[in-house]
């Protein structure tokens, strides 16, 4: 009896499992050369794209879903993500970590997840600040099932010099940013502080190289970048320019965070050793919420000059670039999906062609993240993370804000 109960369950799951998608795409965009191809079939079964072309079969029984009015393509990336963050009012991150819980900020992350993967976000990267592990936490959720969410990279807390990003705490304070940073001052203690960041289940390495009166050397910084490699994990580093940015730089970090001082000296430097800027390029609408961070950041008109500068010469030299957004605000009438596309404007504002900043959101990010040939393109073999809007990016990259349609791993979570 129970083997007969075991082979009528069996035949009852067969077809849902191997069922096909068919999606009629009526322009895929490949953003890694900018070409669009018109009229195609995408063929989707278990998570992946099994087939595309124009004259591509559909299997009898297979789910059609019309887009041929649509603009399709892979999913977006955000190489720069504080889920578990959110400020209301002027940056404060010491104010954030003592007044929400664990258990709070969880629950903000995975909302927030969420709202970037309605959004069209099918990818991202998480790089701490994140209340001793909660991203770590978020993604196992989202991998076993439990909600629905971007694929995510997490790099748990921060390794970084003693204090990591606080400033002027007084001793009887004691070191409570440790929910939050790695404390690290040799090429010894890094490599430690990697080893339990992998241990805690990190599956991405983020250093803050320059945020004291010291910074890391170049021997700190390859000493983490030599571990995380080992591990098969990429690193990234918060640095903003000078000598330590050219540390980051020799020590072969996979990329630099926010480098809003970088010289042109540096980003040739950047080109040729293949260091990836993952900018952080914030709109000048968000700088003047975040204000001075308590005197840490210059005024709102001076960074966003500096970055509208920083990042139309990064693109004329030719660094490799991947969008990331760095929200940390919560702003009124906004989720946070709709902050993370207010950067595409600084894009637009600092001349970067439509073309090319959706490739920084999807091919360019997902070779940083390690995903090359398994996510970031509409070809066989990847994963169906696939999102369509009814304009053209590649004329207007505002057309991101419209995201109509998201399948991710095969599985379709937003269509109007």
């Amino acid at each position: 009896m129970l083997k007969k109960l075991l082979m009528a369950m069996l035949l009852f799951a067969a077809p849902a499992l191997a069922q096909t998608t068919a999606i009629r795409a009526g322009n895929v965009i490949d953003p890694a050369t900018g070409a669009v191809t018109k009229n195609q079939i995408i063929l989707v079964k278990d998570g992946k794209i099994t087939d595309v072309g124009p004259a591509v079969k559909i299997p009898a029984g297979a789910a059609v879903l019309d887009l041929s009015n649509s603009w399709v393509m892979p999913g977006l990336m955000d190489a720069h993500t504080h889920l578990t963050l959110g400020s209301p009012g002027e940056l404060f991150l010491e104010g954030e970590y003592l007044k929400a819980s664990s258990a709070l900020r969880a629950l903000n992350g995975l909302r927030n997840a969420q709202d970037a993967l309605q959004a069209g976000f099918t990818g991202v990267r998480d790089v701490g600040n994140d209340a001793n592990f909660v991203s770590v936490d978020i993604r196992r959720a989202i991998e076993r099932g439990w909600f629905i969410g971007p694929t995510m990279l997490t790099t748990g807390k921060i390794i970084a010099p003693f204090g990591g990003q606080s400033h002027n705490i007084p001793p009887e304070m004691g070191p409570f940013w440790r929910f939050e940073y790695q404390d690290a001052d040799t090429p010894d203690e890094v490599r430690k502080a990697v080893r339990q960041n992998i241990y805690y289940g990190a599956n991405a390495i983020k250093l803050v190289a320059d945020n004291s009166p010291y910074y890391y050397s170049e021997e700190e910084v390859r000493a983490a970048v030599s571990e995380a490699h080992k591990a098969g994990l990429t690193v990234g580093v918060h640095v903003y320019g000078g000598e330590a940015a050219r540390n980051v730089i020799l020590g072969g970090a996979d990329s630099v965070e926010h480098g809003f001082d970088l010289s042109d000296e540096l980003l040739k430097l950047m080109k040729e050793k293949g260091t990836v800027l993952v900018g952080t390029d914030f709109p000048y609408e968000h700088l003047k919420v975040m204000g001075t961070a308590g005197g840490i950041l210059p005024p709102a008109e001076v960074v966003s000059k500096g970055i509208l500068d920083r990042l139309h010469r990064a693109h004329k030299i030719g660094v490799k670039m991947a969008f990331g957004t760095d929200v940390v605000l919560e702003l009124p009438g906004k989720t946070r999906a709709d902050m993370m596309l207010d950067y595409l404007a600084v894009w637009t504002e600092a001349g970067i062609p439509p073309a090319e900043t959706l490739k920084c959101m999807t091919t360019n990010a997902a070779e940083l993240f390690g995903w090359k040939g398994q996510r970031g393109a509409i070809a066989a073999g990847e994963a169906a993370d696939i999102i369509a809007t009814p304009s053209n990016p590649l004329e207007n990259i505002q057309a991101l804000r419209k995201v109509q349609f998201v399948m991710k791993d095969g599985k379709v979570v937003k269509k109007m």
